[in-house]
C-alpha cells in the first residue's frame, strides 16, 4: 500500500513537472538529452586534466572518470532490468496526457541513466579539478541534463534520484580511488 502511494506520487510529481513545458524549452531539453553532446564537454574536461596535472597523473584523472563512467552506466542497467519499471512513455496510463519528445529505446528507466553519469561526471570531475567556477558550471549541467529526462517524458522523478544517488556513491568511491593513485604516481615520481 505504501509502496503504491509513493509510485502515485512520483506519477503526479512526474505529471506536473512534465506538463511545465513550452515550445521555447523543447529543443534545449532536447538538446541536454542527447548523449552525443556531452562527447566535447567530457574530452575538454580531460584535455583540462592533462593540462593541469601532467600527463600521468592527467591520464589517472581520465581513466578514473571513464571507468566510474561505465561503471555508473552499467549498475543503472543492470537495475532497469532488474526492476523492470516502465518509463512513463511506455506506460499506456499516461497515452494523451504528457508531454513526450523523444522515443526511449529501453522500455525500462528506473534508474535514470542519464541523471547517474551526469551526475557522476559532474562529481567526480569537481573533486579531481577543485575548480569553484567550473564546478558550479558543471553541477548545473547536471542538473540540467537530468531534469530534461522528465521534461521530455521518459523518467520519473524518482528515476532521476535513484540515479543521482548511484552517480554521487560512485563518484565519492572513485574520488577516493584517483587521490590514491595520484598519491602513488607523484610518490614514485618524485613530485
Amino acid at each position: 500500500m505504501a509502496k503504491d502511494i509513493f509510485l502515485m506520487n512520483d506519477q503526479e510529481l512526474f505529471i506536473f513537472l512534465n506538463s511545465l513545458n513550452s515550445p521555447f524549452f523543447d529543443p534545449i531539453m532536447i538538446f541536454f538529452s542527447k548523449i552525443p553532446v556531452w562527447i566535447p564537454l567530457y574530452i575538454g574536461v580531460m584535455v583540462w586534466m592533462f593540462l593541469k596535472f601532467g600527463w600521468k597523473i592527467g591520464l589517472a584523472a581520465s581513466l578514473t572518470l571513464i571507468i566510474a563512467f561505465a561503471c555508473g552506466d552499467q549498475i543503472s542497467n543492470f537495475i532497469k532490468s532488474s526492476v523492470g519499471r516502465l518509463r512513463p512513455c511506455h506506460d499506456s496510463i499516461f497515452d494523451g496526457i504528457i508531454h513526450n519528445l523523444e522515443y526511449a529505446k529501453g522500455k525500462f528507466g528506473f534508474p535514470s541513466g542519464h541523471a547517474t553519469n551526469s551526475i557522476c561526471f559532474a562529481l567526480l570531475s569537481s573533486l579531481i579539478l577543485k575548480n569553484k567556477t567550473y564546478s558550479i558550471l558543471i553541477i548545473c549541467w547536471s542538473i540540467i541534463v537530468s531534469y530534461s529526462r522528465v521534461y521530455v517524458g521518459v523518467h520519473y522523478p524518482l528515476d532521476i534520484l535513484c540515479g543521482a544517488i548511484i552517480g554521487i556513491t560512485i563518484a565519492l568511491i572513485f574520488n577516493e580511488l584517483y587521490k590514491f593513485a595520484a598519491n602513488k604516481i607523484s610518490v614514485k615520481c618524485g613530485a
